[in-house]
C-alpha cells in the first residue's frame, strides 16, 4: 500500500495538484508561491497551505503567517513535514492577506525557490529585554549568506516586546545602510496578550526571526500611510521610551482624549480605548524629514500616559492623525508603484504584504477586500502573501525604520 493511500481524499488531491504545476516550470526556473488554508485541524491545515504553496522545485524559503487560533506546534509539523525542512520563518497574526483576499482564523504560506535565490535564517529569544542586541544577532545571519547582486533582511518580531525601534537600529549597526531591511510585527488578534515567532520547527514568542534573503534579481520595498495630520502640533514634554507622559505639559491621555472628543467608553474601558486608538494614531517628524506614525496601543488609567508600540522621543513635535477609506487605498497603490519601481522594469514574481490592523479598522471589511484587490492588480498576476501587523519595518536609508498604521510591500523579480 503506499503512502497516499493512508492520507485523507483531500490531501490526496492536493497532492495531485501540486505536483502538476511544479512539473509545467522549467528546471532552475526562479519562483514564488503562496498557498492558505481554513481548515480547522492545524496539522491538516498546514500541510494543505504549504503544498498549494510548493509550486516549483528547490524551495529556499517558507514564510508562515498565520491566526493564534491554531495548536502552532502540531501546524508548524505539518508544514515542516510536507516540505522537507525547507528554511522557515514565520509568526502569528491579527488577519492574513493572500491572493485572493484577506482572512482571518487561516494560515498563508508563501515559498520561494529556484536559481538565484540564497537564504540564511535566525532567531533571538527574550528580545523585551535585550531589543537591540536582538536586532543585531538576526542581521548577523546575513554574514553565512552567499554573495548576490541583491539582498535584504526579512524580519518578523514580536510586536508586544517594546521599543521596535530599538530592533531596527540592532540590524541597522550590524549591516550598515547597504542591506535593506522589510517585514513586520506580530499579532495576536487584538488581544495583546502574547505574539508567536517561528523559526524552523520552533514556536517561540518574545523573540526576533529573520531571514537573509540573496537574490540575483531586485527587490522592491514601497512604504505609504495614507494618514493626514489633525488639528495644532503638540509638544512631547514628557516621554519615557514608547510612554507618552505629557503633551503640552499636560497628562497625555486627558490631551488625547480631550482634542479628539473621544466617547466616554474610551475614556474608562482598556478595550474600547484600543479599538478608539486604532484610528487615530500620532504623527511624528523625523530628522529626515519623513513623516513617521506611531500606533497608540493602549493607555494608563492610573498614570494617564498613552503607550505607543515604538518610541516617542521627549521634547519632539507630535500631532494627531486621521484617514479614511480614500486616503488609505490611495496610499496602498503608492507603495505598490514604489516597490514595483524597483524591479528595473522586470515583472513581479509575487509581493508580500505587512499591513497593520489600524488601516483594516478605518477600512472595514469592504474595504480590506478592495485594498488587496489593488494589491493583486499591481502585482501582475503574481501571488500576493501577508498579514496584519501590530507594526511595519522598511529601512531602506538612513537608520528609522520602524513604521505604524502603515502599508510596507516587498515585490520580489
Amino acid at each position: 500500500m503506499s503512502v497516499s493511500l493512508l492520507l485523507p481524499i483531500e490531501l490526496r488531491m492536493i497532492d495531485l495538484e501540486t505536483v502538476s504545476s511544479a512539473i509545467e516550470r522549467p528546471p532552475g526556473e526562479r519562483w514564488v508561491g503562496v498557498g492558505s488554508s481554513d481548515l480547522t485541524d492545524a496539522r491538516l491545515a498546514g500541510i494543505q497551505a504549504v503544498e498549494r504553496a510548493l509550486t516549483g522545485r528547490d524551495a529556499s524559503l517558507l514564510l508562515v503567517f498565520c491566526s493564534d487560533s491554531y495548536e502552532l506546534e502540531p501546524l508548524l509539523d505539518g508544514i515542516n513535514d510536507r516540505s522537507g525542512g525547507v528554511p522557515l520563518i514565520g509568526c502569528s497574526t491579527a488577519g492574513e492577506i493572500a491572493t485572493d483576499g484577506p482572512a482571518d482564523a487561516t494560515i498563508v504560506v508563501a515559498a520561494l525557490g529556484g536559481d538565484g535565490f540564497s537564504v540564511t535564517t535566525a532567531a533571538a529569544e527574550h528580545a523585551s529585554v535585550r531589543l537591540r542586541e536582538a536586532g543585531a544577532e538576526v542581521g548577523g545571519c546575513f554574514a553565512d549568506l552567499p554573495p548576490r547582486a541583491h539582498g535584504a533582511l526579512l524580519i518578523l518580531s514580536d510586536g508586544l516586546a517594546g521599543d521596535q525601534q530599538e530592533i531596527v537600529r540592532g540590524a541597522y549597526g550590524v549591516l550598515g545602510a547597504d542591506i535593506p531591511l522589510v517585514g513586520g510585527c506580530a499579532g495576536d488578534d487584538l488581544k495583546m496578550k502574547r505574539t508567536y515567532q517561528f523559526h524552523g520547527t520552533r514556536v517561540l514568542t518574545d523573540a526576533v526571526v529573520g531571514a537573509a534573503l540573496g537574490s540575483d534579481a531586485p527587490l522592491g520595498i514601497g512604504v505609504r500611510h495614507g494618514w493626514r495630520k489633525v488639528g495644532e502640533p503638540m509638544v512631547v514634554t514628557g516621554s519615557d521610551g514608547n510612554r507618552v507622559c505629557q503633551l503640552d505639559d499636560e497628562p497625555a491621555l486627558d490631551v488625547y482624549l480631550k482634542r479628539l472628543d473621544a466617547p466616554p467608553s474610551a475614556s474608562e474601558d482598556a478595550a474600547a480605548f484600543t479599538r478608539f486608538a486604532l484610528t487615530h494614531p500620532l504623527g511624528l517628524d523625523r530628522r529626515s524629514g519623513e513623516e513617521h506614525v506611531r500606533f497608540i496601543a493602549e493607555a494608563d488609567f492610573e498614570e494617564r500616559t498613552l503607550i505607543c508600540i515604538a518610541e516617542v522621543p521627549q521634547g519632539g513635535i507630535t500631532w494627531l492623525m486621521e484617514g479614511d477609506e480614500q486616503s488609505v487605498l490611495d496610499a496602498s497603490d503608492a507603495a505598490c508603484r514604489d516597490a514595483l519601481a524597483s524591479l528595473e522594469g522586470r515583472e513581479p514574481l509575487g509581493f508580500l504584504a505587512f499591513d497593520c490592523i489600524a488601516r483594516r479598522g478605518v477600512l472595514g471589511e469592504p474595504g480590506i477586500r478592495r485594498e488587496v484587490e489593488r494589491i493583486v492588480g499591481h502585482a501582475h498576476g503574481a501571488p500576493v502573501a501577508g498579514f496584519y501587523t501590530y507594526g511595519e519595518i522598511a529601512r531602506t536609508r538612513g537608520i528609522s525604520g520602524f513604521h505604524n498604521e502603515t502599508l510596507v510591500v516587498l515585490a520580489v523579480s
